[in-house]
């Protein structure tokens, strides 16, 4: 009988990048790079998006607060990402660390886990995009109706009369442009990562200047969500929303967001695959992991706390009012003079919501080619368009699957399982550290976590117990979904990834040089 969880050599690991010229790349990249990467990486849909949404189903103005938990939590993982990422210093992620460390079957499971935070992460920013889109037709007296920048299960109440939506058209058409240009091979400058990272900073620096003067102290008491708050209501008088749940007010508020806040901090992540060109990853891993951390951390809980102070948190309750694109509502109702701004920040934001989709459609196409050249997937995902050098039968998948999602299934949602599925990575990862530190100690580890031994493992533990925690404080309804979806990917396994994989059959795979260009160097470049 096979062994599931048959490791993936470390040896062979290395040998395979060796082949595809991983050895050879540069090491250029210093602290301060790693830090500028991360910080591009992570700023995006979540701050514009969840911070609101935070504040108005479980934190109130304690989001800020819920920033902090959720950041928390990314450091006890990145410390552990930190420790993998020096030790096998090549562009791969959560997946490949699982497979020489934990075995095939965990590789798997982060795997799946992966498909919700990049591909369902892509549908969930692709939805922000959609909305954030009509904010700025309005400024020039139109918009797309709502019927066609919704999904069907959402709905609106207009004059005593429930609207609903049919198909969210712009963020299907987002996901359908993106996934072309990644099929013809098309990728982002540095200059273009460059100004967008500058942009994305410079907007939440401007909010923050700008609206700290119009902050109404009134709006940040009482700071946490009292377990008697009064029901949101719509215009019919329907509740639309209540905090009677354990994790909807109080100290378990500030979990409950911090739950949903995760999704803000999905990104830095990104920064291990740039090991391979750290030019001291044993002190410049940890630096950029945690300096990028830290200073989004910062600003997250000045952003949320100007946010808060700007507009009453029950406000972002309503979509009729703040639900949606929540920053350019408070601007318009509560900063007069301002609407110039409003105006800007929609346009950068459609701006950089559109490079985040595009790395996560792109880090998904990774994450599938992976998994099908270890034959844990179709063989198709890692085909070759033969005049562009992509995966273009994945990105066509990723084009149906993400943007079928987008089209149909609401934003809160999408988003929420995305922070499961992140969720489980690290918590899959933290726990990958602490195994490897008691199976094979003597490897050599250029950085390795603090407070990690094989006998006090606390930093592997507090990542575990931490994310985990907020894995808990998910909406009920999501982590019924998210336990659907891991089991479907236990049958997808044991029917089609157990008995085709490559390593089960004793095959090792070496990549070839078409591959080495398609795949390796654009993917470290667009990290």
């Amino acid at each position: 009988m096979a062994n599931i969880f048959a490791k993936k050599p470390l040896a062979q690991l290395l040998g395979e990048a060796n082949s595809t010229g991983h050895g050879t790349l540069k090491r250029t990249l210093g602290a301060g790079n790693l830090v500028a990467l991360g910080v591009g990486a992570i700023i995006g849909a979540g701050l514009f998006v969840r911070t609101a949404a935070a504040a108005a189903q479980a934190s109130g103005p304690g989001v800020t607060l819920a920033f902090v938990v959720a950041a928390i939590g990314c450091v006890f993982a990145g410390l552990c990402y930190a420790e993998f990422a020096a030790m096998i210093p090549i562009a791969g992620s959560a997946y490949t660390y699982a497979y020489t460390t934990m075995g095939e079957f965990v590789a798997w499971v982060i795997g799946w886990a992966l498909i919700m935070e990049y591909a369902l992460g892509a549908a969930t920013v692709s939805i922000a995009w959609s909305e954030y889109l009509n904010k700025l037709l309005e400024v020039f007296g139109t918009s797309i109706p709502y019927e066609l920048s919704h999904s069907p299960f959402e709905k609106i109440v207009v004059n005593g009369a429930e609207i609903h939506g049919l198909i969210n058209l712009p963020a299907l058409l987002v996901i359908a442009a993106l996934s072309l240009l990644l099929i013809k091979g098309t990728q982002e400058s540095a200059m273009f990562n460059a100004i967008v990272v500058f942009l994305k900073v410079a907007i939440v620096l401007v909010f923050i200047a700008v609206g700290w003067q119009f902050i109404n102290p009134a709006n940040h008491t009482p700071y946490l969500i009292p377990e008697n708050a009064e029901p949101v209501k719509d215009a019919a008088g329907k509740i639309i929303r209540e905090y009677t749940a354990w994790n909807k007010h109080g100290w378990g508020g500030i979990l409950g967001g911090a739950a949903i806040v995760f999704f803000a901090f999905i990104g830095f992540d990104a920064v291990s695959t740039a090991a391979q060109e750290a030019k001291n990853p044993k002190r410049d891993m940890p630096i950029g992991i945690l300096g990028s951390l830290a200073v989004c951390t910062v600003l997250y809980i000045l952003f949320g706390h100007v946010l808060t102070g700007v507009a009453n948190w029950r406000e972002f309750a309503d979509p009729a009012k703040g639900g949606e694109a929540s920053v350019t509502y408070a601007i318009k109702a509560h900063m007069p003079g301002f609407e110039w701004l409003s105006t800007a920040v929609t346009l950068a934001i459609l701006l950089g919501f559109s490079s985040v989709i595009l790395v996560m459609l792109m880090g998904q196409s990774r994450v599938f080619f992976s998994m099908a050249k270890d034959g844990l997937m179709p063989k198709a995902f890692a085909e070759l368009h033969p005049r562009f050098a992509t995966p273009y039968k994945s990105n066509l998948a990723l084009l149906v699957f993400v943007g079928g999602f987008a089209a149909f299934v609401p934003g809160s949602l999408a988003g929420d399982l995305t922070s499961f599925g992140t969720l489980l990575a690290f918590v899959l990862v933290s726990a990958g550290v602490w195994i490897m530190r008691r199976s094979d100690p003597a490897q050599h580890r250029p950085f390795r976590a603090p407070l990690s031994s094989p006998m006090f493992p606390f930093v592997p533990i507090m990542g575990i117990l931490v994310c985990t925690s907020m894995i808990l404080a998910l909406d009920a309804f999501t982590l019924k979904v998210a336990m659907g979806w891991m089991i479907l990917g236990f049958i997808v396994y044991f029917l089609y990834g157990k008995r085709n994989s490559m390593l089960q059959k004793g095959i090792v795979v070496v990549p070839t040089e078409m591959e080495e260009q398609a795949f390796i160097e654009p993917d470290v470049h667009n990290r």
